[in-house]
């Protein structure tokens, strides 16, 4: 609201208007007022959990210190949410698809993670809101994106025009006069082409998927390419929601993510930067990094009372929505295939859980005991059975997450 206003006013030439127009600019002010409103009003907020007894109803597992964090305020992701959507409301730009994209990103999958949370708190019900539903949120969240994403016109890629030798000799006098030495002719299109790392040619088309069904692949290529969108936005947001269970855990490694992923943005949605790192360019993205500051100052702030011994955990309101957005911002920016390198942890204690339930439930089967792989899972859990401190186990994530980090970055010129 506040980049409108101040879009108008430098029609008249008003002071200090033209800062709002540099990305760079509204990012800063994204992240600092997100901190703002994290640390500010997220005290209150706690406060007003606990006058509701919104607290964390825990089952005794045997793990040290975790009948201490009984009682203690959940559906503290109404924080994160808060944090994030009123920045970008006021410093992002409200007519880029791309941040109405992640705007009913972070409303719809807060608002599932919402549900899930009442119904646990106020209901008493332990289970929450049934896996199905929750996996339904997904699916139509993925529906929304694919569809978006596959027909507007305003989702595009700018590719480089190869022209033969006889083209560039027959254009007009005036026209070859125009054009500087370094000029490259351009086109946007519509297309469901993705960077993949480690390799030259570095572009994926979902199209290669069903290249063997012929003429009619280009029929059915949105099919698949909605399907792929349904698939990452539903594993990444579990994996999150799985991440979430020692303090400052999901918070700090998304953080992490989140940075990441603003550079990637930047770099994708910047002309000279895509060119000399030869990456697709994607028009308009670049509007994104104002999101993911918002994102990032948000986590940040939240992890000053989500932070060993916590305050207040995010609960499924937290957990659902950064997940999603997490996966929703990697489809934008066509970075996808860099998730299972960026998201390890998510990654990882996903497999842990997928690896212990399969294997308890094929040992009872088979030998008419279920035996388990880890001590338990998720894998972090797995490691506070060893007898490791819980900030001790977290610091190591957050590490194994900045290598992560660093090595998705480097991905990019490794070919």
């Amino acid at each position: 609201m506040i980049y409108f206003l101040f879009e108008y006013l430098e029609k008249f030439d008003v002071p200090g208007a033209g800062m709002f127009q540099y990305i760079s600019f509204r990012t800063g002010l994204s992240i600092i007022t997100s901190l703002v409103i994290s640390l500010l009003f997220g005290k209150r907020i706690i406060s007003l959990l606990q006058q509701k007894q919104i607290g964390e109803t825990v089952r005794n597992l045997g793990l040290e210190g975790q009948m201490q964090k009984k009682g203690t305020p959940t559906m503290g992701g109404i924080i994160i949410l808060a944090s994030i959507l009123i920045p970008v409301l006021l410093f992002g730009d409200l007519t880029n698809i791309y941040v109405i994209l992640m705007l009913i990103t972070t409303t719809w999958l807060g608002f599932v993670g919402f549900l899930d949370d009442y119904i646990k708190v106020f209901k008493k019900n332990k289970e929450g809101l049934r896996g199905k539903f929750k996996i339904s949120g997904q699916v139509v969240l993925g529906l929304i994106v694919g569809f978006t994403m596959y027909f507007s016109d305003d989702v595009v890629i700018r590719e480089r025009i190869e022209l033969e030798p006889q083209q560039v000799i027959n254009l007009e006098p005036d026209q070859e006069a125009s054009l500087p030495d370094h000029a490259v002719l351009t086109r946007d299109i519509k297309s469901t082409k993705v960077n993949v790392p480690f390799f030259k040619n570095n572009e994926f088309d979902y199209f290669m998927l069903i290249s063997f069904l012929g003429q009619k692949a280009k029929k059915y290529t949105w099919i698949v390419f909605v399907i792929a969108i349904i698939l990452i936005i539903t594993a990444v947001s579990n994996g999150a929601n799985l991440t979430d269970g020692l303090d400052g855990l999901a918070a700090g490694s998304s953080a992490i993510i989140g940075t990441t992923l603003g550079i990637l943005a930047y770099i994708s949605g910047n002309l000279i930067y895509s060119d000399y790192l030869n990456i697709m360019y994607i028009p308009y993205t670049g509007e994104l990094v104002v999101y993911m500051g918002a994102f990032i100052g948000a986590m940040i702030g939240f992890m000053w009372y989500n932070s060993f011994p916590a305050q207040v955990f995010m609960g499924d309101t937290g957990s659902l929505a950064i997940g999603g957005i997490i996966a929703v911002f990697a489809i934008l920016i066509r970075k996808e295939l860099l998730i299972p390198i960026l998201c390890g942890i998510f990654v990882v204690e996903s497999i842990s859980v997928v690896m212990q339930v399969g294997y308890f439930k094929y040992t009872r089967k088979k030998y008419g005991e279920g035996k388990r792989i880890f001590l338990m899972s998720p894998l972090h859990h797995h490691y506070q059975k060893k007898g490791y401190p819980e900030p001790k186990i977290v610091t190591r994530f957050w590490i194994v997450g900045i290598l992560l980090a660093v090595i998705t970055i480097v991905t990019l010129k490794i070919r």
